[in-house]
């Protein structure tokens, strides 16, 4: 490893260990690999702006956004001038679920605000944990939350919908099961009723009450399916109250009753 101008240049690779770190980092910070990696290199950032720089251009990594950079590749990497860099990074031999990510040298996925960004945060933190603890199972451990982090970027990276929307759609999830009100809703998104029922539709192609009604048949059906559960427990497990309206509305998607759907699924196990 030498410097030049502040800037660490490293030919050696890293001799496909997985290694992860959680780095404070200011403006000064500066790392080039002129040959690339015989590994990947996947960053999240928590706080400040890094700079991602291969021979195809330079992209940003701000806070809540996964980075990485693929094998092989020149690149060079730091913290942006005039801020500062906190990051979870980690190094790793590649794995399968890569090839569901665009083929590109150097791959930026925004993180929406609130639970996803929790989420995400708490898989770096487990990789960084179980890379340092080294207990048993430690390396499939990594990589199973580092296949986790790279399915959800793909995911991300697929749908490109609205931050508010992905907000929107995961606050429906995790409240599924409540009485969900459209003005509590828009307030969590920042977002006035008209223009979130307008956005929402544009981006998901149906309303907000069409979605949350579709996510609770598709939890009531596996509830019948896999629990145990009947027709009238199923309805309201997933927040429906009355029982004629969750069957009118299950035999329109799925077009069969709940309970004849059960007994089908029952009667297909046996």
């Amino acid at each position: 490893m030498v410097r030049n101008n502040g800037i660490e240049t490293i030919d050696e690779t890293n001799g496909g260990a997985l290694l992860s770190g959680l780095f404070y980092e200011s403006d000064s910070y500066r790392y080039r690999r002129p040959s690339g990696m015989s590994d990947w290199l996947i960053f999240y950032t928590l706080e400040g702006e890094g700079y991602l720089r291969t021979p195809h251009g330079e992209k940003r990594c701000r806070s809540g956004q996964i980075g990485l950079l693929r094998s092989g590749i020149p690149h060079e990497y730091g913290t942006v001038s005039g801020s500062r860099w906190v990051f979870y990074w980690a190094h790793f031999q590649k794995l399968p679920e890569i090839d569901y990510l665009p083929n590109e040298e150097c791959i930026v996925a925004t993180v929406p605000d609130g639970n996803m960004q929790s989420r995400v945060q708490q898989t770096f933190h487990h990789i960084l944990n179980d890379s340092r603890e080294r207990a048993s199972f430690w390396h499939m451990l990594c990589e199973n939350s580092l296949r986790e982090v790279i399915l959800l970027s793909a995911q991300l990276l697929e749908r490109r919908l609205d931050p508010r929307i992905e907000l929107a759609l995961q606050y429906l999830s995790r409240n599924m099961q409540q009485s969900v009100r459209i003005d509590d809703l828009a307030k969590s998104v920042g977002l006035s009723v008209s223009r979130l029922s307008h956005l929402f539709k544009q981006e998901t192609g149906a309303s907000v009450l069409d979605h949350l009604n579709r996510l609770r048949l598709q939890q009531a059906a596996l509830l019948m399916e896999h629990m145990g559960r009947t027709a009238t427990e199923a309805s309201l497990d997933v927040g429906f109250y009355n029982y004629n309206h969750f069957a009118a509305l299950f035999r329109k998607t799925y077009g069969i009753s709940p309970r004849t759907y059960k007994k089908d699924k029952a009667a297909h196990k046996e």
